[in-house]
């Protein structure tokens, strides 16, 4: 068995600790996540929006930003 020593200080400065499996970890990120679903006109839009981005990547024709307001 493998001993995990945390200092007590730590735990109070941070309000405890919680310990879970990777498979558990993974699922409660999952359900953090919004899931939205698109019908219609949005959807196939967004299709086209992702479709057109990924063939300029491809062609490498694309530009690096560090911000948001980089972008325009």
């Amino acid at each position: 068995m493998n001993v995990i020593t945390i200092a007590k200080k730590r735990i109070n400065k941070h309000g405890g600790v919680v310990i879970l499996s990777l498979k558990e970890y993974q699922k409660l990120c999952e359900k953090v996540v919004p899931i939205y679903y698109l019908k219609g006109k949005e959807a196939d839009t967004l299709d086209k929006l992702v479709k057109d981005g990924l063939k300029a990547y491809r062609r490498g024709s694309y530009k690096a930003i560090k911000s948001l307001a980089d972008i325009g």
